[in-house]
Formats: C-alpha cells, structure tokens, sequence
C-alpha cells in the first residue's frame, strides 16, 4: 500500500499513517526499512496488517518519488534592450 504520513512523535518514536476516511494506521520505528523517523507529508509504501488495537503498519519505506535534477546552465549575459 502506498499513503501519506499524518502524524510522527519523536519522543514515542511512532506515529500514524492517513487511512483516507477509515482509522488510522499506527507505525512504529522498529517496523521502518532504511530510516530513523519519518516527517509529516511523506509518501510511504508499508505492509498493512490488523491487530486487537487496530491496523499496523510493516516494512514501511519512503516511496521514490521522482528525483528534480538540477542542470547547471550557462546563464547569458544580461543585455537590455536587445531580444535574443
């Protein structure tokens, strides 16, 4: 499943996940591929599985999302008045 990450307390090293209109998804960090916390905003892929509390979130890793590149250009010489 892929979602977006709604709520990360630092200090319980969990958080939650957005569910669309159903309850929310409850990640923890022992269940994190390939990072230490996740920020509020970030796209997730996870394994959904259900417990007596509610849905858990398993193998949970950042989506990849496309990449901007960054190209260095020649900047042309500011010239007024002249069109190019």
């Amino acid at each position: 499943m892929q979602t977006v990450v709604k709520k990360w307390f630092q200090d319980k090293q969990s958080g939650f996940l957005d569910n669309g209109g159903g309850a929310d998804i409850m990640v923890r960090k022992a269940d994190l591929v390939n990072c230490q916390f996740l920020k509020v905003g970030a796209t997730v892929e996870f394994e959904c599985h259900s417990d007596k509390r509610g849905l858990i979130a398993k193998k949970v890793k950042l989506s990849n999302q496309k990449k901007v590149q960054h190209i260095n250009r020649e900047k042309k010489p500011y010239r007024p008045g002249v069109m190019t």
